[in-house]
């Protein structure tokens, strides 16, 4: 009589030993494997005794389940550290002006908003363009770009730009679709319930770290 200890051919009472180990400490699966594998020799046909190979198989996959099962610890506990030190090291930096990758832009009607992208090739007609909660879709003009970064300032007042949140992106006479940063200050760092840290980036809202490309220093108006 053979009873597999990993692979689900035994018993439906083994079948449940089976999961409990697998959701369990390396220490309980040990010893819960170890109840197990004494239990099969015992259990055994005389006349048809297991194969010793198949418990050094057996063996050798509890030893693989533990690797992993320490190893997915091991990365959850170093993310998790690794989350707390970057929610610690941004929030020494609340206060201070960030730039950041963005697709949309806050504007309160008067606060000119600095930001910056980047040409892969020279454009003809290059437009930062800003689309409303209406649709309605409005250009800032930056004329001919050479290839290279792009600095530019969106003022709300001199625009005729209302409160709203915008949709932003730039359009160039290369068809090429360049990535927008925006600067804004650092109000706030907190860490997501899925293990992310957020910013909160005044003419941003929130965002991911990961959007985060530079420090422009504290009290700084442009790029």
């Amino acid at each position: 009589m053979s009873v597999s200890l990993l692979n689900n051919n035994s018993s439906s009472s083994s079948a449940n030993s089976g999961t409990s180990v697998l959701g369990n400490s390396a220490s309980d699966t040990s010893t819960m494997f170890t109840k197990l594998l004494v239990a099969q020799i015992q259990n055994q046909d005389p006349l048809s005794p297991t194969d010793p190979a198949q418990f050094v198989q057996q063996l050798t996959q509890l030893s693989q389940t533990e690797s992993l099962q320490s190893l997915t610890n091991i990365t959850t506990a170093s993310a998790s550290a690794l989350s707390s030190l970057q929610v610690m090291a941004l929030g020494a930096q609340v206060g201070s002006d960030l730039v950041v990758t963005t697709k949309t832009v806050q504007l309160d009607g008067t606060t000119k908003v600095s930001g910056k992208t980047t040409l892969e090739a020279s454009s003809t007609d290059t437009n930062v363009v800003l689309t409303g909660s209406d649709g309605v879709a409005h250009k800032v003009p930056l004329g001919v770009q050479a290839p290279g970064a792009v600095d530019f300032t969106i003022d709300p007042a001199k625009l005729g730009l209302k409160a709203d949140n915008y949709t932003i992106s730039v359009s160039t006479s290369s068809k090429e679709s360049p990535t927008v940063e925006i600067q804004g200050r650092l109000n706030s760092v907190r860490l997501a319930s899925d293990g992310t840290v957020k910013l909160n980036i005044a003419n941003i809202g929130e965002t991911g770290s990961d959007a985060l490309t530079a420090f422009a220093g504290k009290t700084s108006t442009s790029l």
